[in-house]
Formats: structure tokens, sequence, C-alpha cells
């Protein structure tokens, strides 16, 4: 093969990556992202036990309990301890004291009419008045593919104070919660056992509000749907 003949494969073959990284595949991951039924009707926003509004969801997994569990067991995250007088009177004196709480219990939310089904946490700091934490519902249908579907609200707690709407002590978040969806899937990711990570744009229609803390909050509108690898599969 002459120079000439190498020069124009080796051009015709970076035009091609081109026209597939950067045209073809956006379109195929923007109409893929729209076609995902078990999404469809899903609210944006939890709700406190009150009824206020709470943290707007954003991470969803398709795969078993058990496989949402070991992967995040993997990534260092850990369950929530149930909420009790006992894991209370804890946290507050943790918080005060600056000791660790690695499975501090985390406020009930509610979505599809019942409270958290999982919640996960991953410490920040050294007390537990700044962490990672996601809660999740199992959603009334199942993912496309046949496994369980769970919707996840997933955002860091900054700070222990009052609430601004009920007066009642409670984590403050920071109001960037993608930042935090976007810590999740990382971390998923860096498990190596994270299968396909899809943008569902614009499944926020409102991009900002407050949580049930009275915390503000905004989001670029996505959510991340995770697609966990069947049992055996790789």
């Amino acid at each position: 093969m002459t120079r000439t003949s190498l020069a124009l494969l080796l051009v015709t073959l970076i035009a091609a990556w081109a026209v597939i990284a950067y045209v073809i595949m956006p379109l195929w991951w923007e109409r893929y992202a729209k076609t995902h039924p078990e999404l469809d009707g899903i609210p944006g926003v939890t709700e406190t036990a009150a009824g206020i509004p709470g943290d707007p969801v954003n991470v969803a997994i398709a795969g078993t309990e058990e496989q949402v569990r070991a992967i995040f067991a993997a990534a260092g995250w850990s369950p929530a301890d149930p909420l009790s007088l006992r894991s209370d009177a804890r946290i507050t004196a943790d918080a005060v004291l600056d000791r660790p709480y690695p499975d501090a219990p985390v406020s009930t939310l509610t979505f599809f009419g019942r409270k958290q089904d999982l919640a996960f946490e991953q410490a920040a700091g050294a007390s537990p008045r700044e962490r990672h934490h996601i809660r999740f519902w199992k959603a009334p249908n199942g993912h496309s593919s046949g496994a369980p579907l769970w919707i996840g609200a997933a955002s860091f707690d900054r700070s222990v104070g009052l609430s601004h709407d009920t007066g009642q002590i409670t984590h403050h978040i920071s109001p960037d919660i993608d930042a935090e969806r976007d810590h999740v899937i990382a971390s998923l990711k860096a498990t190596g056992q994270l299968g396909t990570v899809i943008p569902v744009t614009d499944f926020h229609a409102t991009r900002s509000g407050r949580n049930g803390g009275g915390d503000p909050w905004s989001t670029d509108g996505t959510l991340m749907l995770a697609v966990l690898p069947k049992s055996g599969a790789h």
C-alpha cells in the first residue's frame, strides 16, 4: 500500500469515526433516551411524611435488589440504619462531637405512596453532618430488560440544622443535585460492575425548587438510568 493510499484510508477512518461519534451516536442516544415507557408518568419529586415536596429523583437502576446492594457495597456505600430513638440520638451526638457514623439513618421520604425501600450513604467527612446519600423506591413496573426498576433520589448533606418548613432537626442538602447524581454514577462505574448508563434528558420539566427542609435545589433535568448486567453476563 502506497503512502497516498494509507493516508486516504486513515482520513476515511477518522471521518467515519467522527460521523459515528458526533452525529449517529448522539442521535441514537437521544432517541433511545426518549423510549422508556417504564419512566412515563413517574413524578419528579418525592414527598415528606407530611406531604411537603422533598428531594427530586435523579437516578434509576435496573437490576435485582441483590445486585443493587452488592454494587453499592463494592463502591464503598453503607446501608443506612433504620430510624429509631437510639439512632437519632447517636447521629445528633456524633454530629456535635465530630464522630463518624458511616451508616447513620436517613429521614423518611415517600414516593409511589410509600417510604423508601433502600437507602445508602457514603461518608464525606469525620462526622455525619456531611455525607453522600441516596434513597431508592422499587417502581411498580419493571425495566424493559425484565429487571426490577429502582428510582432514586441522590443528594449531598452539607450540614445539620433546623428545617425551614417545620423547625425540626434535619440535614440540609447542597443545591447542586446533578453533582451528587454524577458522583453516584461515577462511584458505581469505578467498581467495574456497572453496565449501560443512559442519560434520560428532559426528565424534569421543573428544573428548580425547594425540598422538605426548605433547601433550594436545581438540575439540568436529566435522570441517569443505569442498567446492571444480568447475573452471569459479562
